[in-house]
């Protein structure tokens, strides 16, 4: 069983930059991969992230080169660096272990907005 427990939402203008971190509540060394998802109103959940035990990451085209996403062992934390938002980025995100078949967080708000 894991608990994830997203924080570091909230409103920023276009251009700005946001972390947002989840804390794994649980056996964090054995999850083979952790990962970000959004899911706006009307549309489907879909992948921001992924992170491998091993640090292997895959993007999202629509957030490659702007986004980040680390695993710090240290504090059992996934983070997802976001800069140069982008009124599209406005979503609820997702903390998520093992795959969507796995654990979800209970999402964190992001608002670009002016």
């Amino acid at each position: 069983q894991v608990q994830l427990v997203e924080s570091g939402g909230g409103l920023v203008q276009p251009g700005g930059s946001l972390r947002l971190s989840c804390f794994a509540n649980g056996a964090f060394f054995t999850i083979n991969v952790m990962g970000w998802y959004r899911q706006g109103a009307g549309k489907h959940r879909e992948l921001v992230a992924t992170i491998t035990h091993g640090g292997g990451t895959e993007y999202a085209s629509s957030v490659e080169g702007r986004f980040t996403i680390s695993r710090e062992y240290s504090n059992n934390t996934v983070y997802l660096q976001m800069n140069s938002l982008k009124p599209e980025d406005t979503d609820v995100y997702y903390c998520n272990a093992y795959g969507p078949g796995g654990f979800w967080g209970q999402g964190t708000q992001v608002t670009v907005s002016s």
